[in-house]
């Protein structure tokens, strides 16, 4: 029985190519917050209690810098380190004092296997405060990464950070680490990268209407609007201004531990009306399906600037 384990996923740390772009995008079209950030930093908060969801950080190349999950305090930190240790992963820091404008807390990073950054926290600052937007994303509601051995490293979340399996169809594994069917997602890939991330919002309509943003700030929607098997929940999915596939969702199944049984391949096989439970979503489009797969060279130069001139308007410059 694993005791220390991570209990929630809490942001994503992204390397852009342009950060005030790309902070354009996030805070005026995606409809984040941002709350901090100096030099070549940016961090965005959701409408929710995380202190932040996204960490924005130019560099001249765009990728996932990292994935964030939170635990329940010092001790599991510390005991989540030892065990990282023990499996013989390649350790970025040891545990500490985070830094105080990402929010503070106490937590250390690491790879995973395929190579990804992964982080584990406590006790970092947490917001009271909210607004009457539903078109604003609550939280992250769950990452997909890409893996090119994806049974082992599904074997990892679970071993080391006590996530447990929710659904696999043949080219994904669905895992979870609270009450959301998965906070983590692992697609069969040829390397490790960025598949997509995924935005909860309050309800459909609050979906709708940070759908409608989007197109009418000139982002298409790629697949959607639909509703998943595994999961069920709702979904639209973009490309940002660096080639990140963005999903706005909502209504994911919460799972019953008492009784909840994970479902294989073959059982998603025979499943109705699948990719879309609704028959509504259709079919990702084909920049969308290379996206998916990492290639961020699908990114339009031209929206990007578009961001900047939505800001600027928004501020009245």
């Amino acid at each position: 029985m694993i005791q220390a384990k991570v209990t929630g996923l809490r942001g994503v740390e992204l390397g852009v190519r342009d950060l005030h772009q790309s902070a354009a995008f996030y805070s005026h079209v995606w409809g984040l917050i941002p709350i901090a950030g100096e030099g070549d930093t940016l961090h965005l908060r959701g409408n929710g209690t995380e202190h932040h969801v996204v960490t924005l950080r130019e560099r001249a190349k765009p990728g996932l810098l990292g994935v964030h999950f939170a635990t329940t305090d010092r001790n599991a930190v510390i005991a989540l380190h030892a065990r990282a240790k023990s499996f013989g992963v390649g350790t970025v820091s040891d545990p500490a004092d985070l830094p105080r404008d990402a929010g503070g807390g106490f937590g250390f990073s690491f790879h995973s296997l395929e190579g990804h950054v992964l982080n584990v926290s406590c006790d970092v600052t947490r917001h009271e405060d909210t607004v009457n937007d539903r078109s604003k994303p609550i939280k992250l509601s769950h990452v997909v990464l890409n893996a090119s051995r994806l049974e082992e490293e599904m074997a990892f979340f679970i071993d080391l950070l006590g996530f447990k399996h929710s659904d696999s169809t043949q080219m994904m594994s669905f895992i979870r680490c609270s009450a959301d069917h998965h906070s983590i997602a692992l697609s069969r890939a040829e390397g490790p990268s960025l598949n997509h991330m995924a935005y909860e919002m309050a309800n459909i309509d609050g979906l709708m209407r940070g759908a409608g943003r989007l197109k009418q700030s000139g982002f298409n929607v790629e697949w959607g609007l639909g509703r998943h098997g595994p999961g069920d929940n709702v979904f639209t999915y973009f490309i940002e201004p660096n080639g990140f596939v963005t999903e706005y969702t909502t209504e994911v199944e919460q799972v019953d531990e008492a009784d909840y049984e994970a479902h294989d391949a073959e059982y998603w096989d025979k499943f109705p009306m699948r990719p879309c439970r609704w028959g509504t979503g259709g079919h990702p489009s084909n920049r969308l399906k290379a996206a998916f797969g990492g290639d961020l060279s699908v990114a339009d130069p031209s929206d990007g600037k578009r961001c900047e001139e939505i800001m600027a308007k928004a501020l009245g410059r």
